[in-house]
C-alpha cells in the first residue's frame, strides 16, 4: 500500500491550502486520516474520516477550519485547510487502515510520507 501526498506549501497566515493524498489501495472500506508533526512535538490526529458514511472527525484547534473529504472513486483523499495560523505548521501525514477508525497513530497501519505546510 502507498500513501502519496501532496500540496502543501508555504503561506501566510490566513491562507488556505488543499492537500491530496492518492492511495494505491481501494479505499472504499478503509478509515483514512491526516495526521501532522511539528519539530519537536508528537505526531497528532488532525481529521479522520469514517469506512463508511464518511463520518468525519476534527481536533478541536483544527475543527471549523479544516474539511476531510474523500473520493472514493479515485482512492484519493483530501484535506481542505482556511485560516491558517503559524501553529498549523508541519509536516501532514496521511494514514489509513481497514480497522475500525480510532484517533491515535498506532490505530492506523499505512503512512504517506508526508508533505510539509509552513504557515507564516
Amino acid at each position: 500500500v502507498q500513501l502519496v501526498e501532496s500540496g502543501g506549501g508555504s503561506v501566510q497566515a490566513g491562507g488556505s491550502l488543499r492537500l491530496s493524498c492518492a492511495a494505491s489501495m481501494d479505499t472504499r472500506g478503509a478509515c483514512m486520516a491526516w495526521f501532522r508533526q511539528a519539530p519537536g512535538k508528537e505526531r497528532e490526529g488532525v481529521s479522520t474520516i469514517e469506512r463508511r458514511g464518511g463520518t468525519a472527525y476534527y481536533a478541536d484547534s483544527v475543527r471549523g477550519r479544516f474539511t476531510i473529504s474523500r473520493d472514493k472513486a479515485k482512492n484519493t483523499l483530501y484535506l481542505q485547510m482556511i485560516s491558517l495560523k503559524p501553529e498549523d505548521t508541519a509536516m501532514y501525514y496521511c494514514a489509513t487502515t481497514r480497522r475500525r477508525c480510532g484517533l491515535g497513530a498506532s490505530d492506523f497501519d499505512y503512512w504517506g510520507q508526508g508533505t510539509q505546510v509552513t504557515v507564516s
